[in-house]
């Protein structure tokens, strides 16, 4: 059977657009379409294949715990689950874990512990939740109502309700909206669909005092910065505050679909047996998988490259500026990068990923404004020049029509 892009439009839902090309295979941070043609590979999947395509200790992994088990029921558990559990709680703040599929799957599971927990010990009473405006948490319908763009969440019925909004980075415009009523502050310690908008230390430390004062829960959602996008393995431990709960997901698995929810002991046990679950959740493949994720990211050697890697980023992209001055500001940490574009190329973001695609390179957008990158933490050095000049070549394009 041959497969073409005109095939999508036949038998998909049209809630996606995807462009004419189909990879079939891709190797470290290179892929290759069914033409054969060569791509470097900046976008990851959006942060998720964070060392790359088929690394071989996460295909040793899959390889070896798919001729074992794939799935039970969450009647049991299963070794993979459990060692991944534990290297989480060794790596982080958290002393407990819940599995989910997606990052959506782990913020819903997070949005629900925290209003449980605040019926618990407080009330019904307590149970607002704020967010940020720009924010993104998932397309569950509690995660893109409490995400702070209501393009997402329009239009669906009825949203879920005692949700506020305030504009991140706005420390001021946050206490104005807490109270004693509030159960929850989530946020994005690095705002990656918003436009890669990084934190005010004074800010972040604010939420934290913030959330104490009202005795509120602070809920980072680390699904696009966590293992080690940032140069630390989660953000949240270069920000010099400690959060109540965290989700993960994306590069957790490398590539496989996996989430998390990490939080304490304390905060854990109010969701009770039958409060909450997941068919999939602690899946033995997915688990083997992101075990082996682990093990590599939180090398050192491996968080130490991503600072490195980052500054050869933002050298060649200040180069490429400094040529067709197309940008207004390089932004965001460690491989988590976002090209602002300046007035003059304001909203044609799309125009500068569709040209580098057809010069060979694979990156994001973050809104209409941003240029996003978020390539393999391994990628190599030569591939980061390579990819950088085929960005050129796309800026050129564009900038000069």
């Amino acid at each position: 059977m041959q497969v073409t892009r005109e095939l999508f439009d036949d038998v998909m839902v049209p809630n996606y657009a995807p462009s004419a090309i189909i990879p079939v295979r891709g190797k470290g941070s290179r892929v290759w379409d069914q033409n054969d043609k060569e791509f470097i590979d900046f976008a990851g999947g959006i942060a998720v294949n964070c060392l790359g395509h088929c690394h071989p200790a996460l295909v040793q992994a899959l390889t070896e715990q798919g001729q074992k088990l794939w799935h039970l029921s969450n009647v049991m558990t299963n070794e993979p689950a459990l060692r991944l559990a534990q290297k989480l709680t060794q790596l982080t703040f958290a002393e407990k874990v819940y599995f989910a599929n997606s990052g959506a799957e782990a913020n819903e599971a997070a949005l629900k512990l925290a209003r449980r927990w605040a019926l618990d010990v407080y009330g019904a009473q307590k149970s607002q939740i704020i967010s940020f405006n720009k924010s993104f948490h998932g397309r569950t319908f509690f995660t893109v109502t409490v995400g702070g763009q209501a393009a997402y969440s329009d239009g669906f019925g009825p949203k879920p309700g005692d949700i506020a909004h305030a504009d991140y980075n706005d420390l001021a415009g946050l206490e104005a909206l807490m109270s004693d009523k509030t159960c929850a502050v989530m946020l994005e310690p690095l705002q990656g669909e918003g436009g890669i908008i990084s934190p005010n230390a004074d800010f972040i430390k604010g939420v934290r005092a913030l959330c104490d004062k009202h005795n509120a829960l602070m809920i980072f959602d680390e699904v696009q910065t966590g293992v080690g996008r940032t140069g630390a393995m989660y953000a949240y431990q270069n920000l010099g505050v400690t959060p109540d709960i965290l989700t993960t997901a994306k590069a957790l698995g490398g590539g496989f679909p996996i989430g998390a929810m990490l939080t304490t002991t304390e905060i854990a046990k109010h969701l009770k047996i039958g409060t909450h679950g997941s068919t999939y959740g602690g899946n033995p493949l997915a688990c083997a998988v992101a075990e082996a994720v682990l093990d590599v990211v939180s090398n050192d050697d491996v968080l130490q490259g991503v600072v490195k890697r980052e500054a050869l980023f933002r050298e060649g992209l200040q180069r490429i500026n400094d040529k067709y001055h197309a940008f207004a500001e390089i932004r965001g940490k460690g491989l988590l990068l976002g090209a602002a574009l300046n007035e003059k190329y304001k909203g044609q973001a799309k125009a500068f990923l569709v040209a580098a695609a057809e010069h060979g390179l694979m990156c994001l957008i973050a809104g209409a404004d941003v240029v996003r990158f978020t390539p393999s933490l391994v990628i190599p050095e030569q591939d980061i020049e390579l990819g950088l000049q085929r960005f050129e070549l796309a800026v050129a394009q564009v900038v000069k029509g």
